[in-house]
């Protein structure tokens, strides 16, 4: 159903397509949007249980290709290296495929938002990350993206140094 990755070398294992996942703080989304054009939206996201969760409005293009589309796509860069002299990048990069839903259960929601919370203020105490969740809660949108399918990808330059 997905392609597979036609250098295969380059390829990246499931765990550290993962660990990428796991460790980045922002991606971009990928949907159907309107006229059906390519939308594509820099996002902050937490990775969680093979699943990914992001928040915003309750409103506009990227809630309305949501509705609209139940597909899409998500890229992290870990890494993009610029190497002048050899006109390239070393790169490593994650992109992963899956179906789409705006959340609608609030124990579901809590659990994502408290999910992100923690992954952009580690700091914070329990009593911070609810103030904050609790401020915005009324007019929150939380989204899940449920993989389907992960594809990592390292420059041949950094598998090269690997071995």
């Amino acid at each position: 159903m997905f392609r597979e990755l036609r250098r295969k070398r380059q390829e990246l294992s499931l765990e550290e397509s993962i660990e990428i996942l796991s460790n980045g703080k922002s991606g971009v989304l990928a949907l159907l949007g309107d006229n059906d054009y390519p939308y594509a939206v820099p996002i902050s996201y937490v990775y969680e249980n093979s699943k990914l969760y992001f928040h915003g409005a309750k409103s506009g293009h990227k809630f309305d290709a949501i509705k609209k589309h139940n597909k899409a796509s998500f890229c992290v860069i870990d890494q993009d290296e610029i190497i002048p002299k050899e006109y390239t990048t070393y790169f490593r990069s994650v992109i992963v495929f899956g179906k789409i839903r705006i959340m609608e259960n609030e124990a579901e929601m809590k659990e994502a938002i408290q999910a992100l919370s923690i992954k952009y203020n580690p700091n914070g105490n329990e009593t911070e990350h609810q103030n904050a969740i609790s401020k915005d809660w009324k007019n929150l949108c939380i989204i899940e993206l449920s993989i389907e399918h992960i594809s990592g990808k390292e420059a041949i330059e950094l598998v090269k140094a690997r071995q």
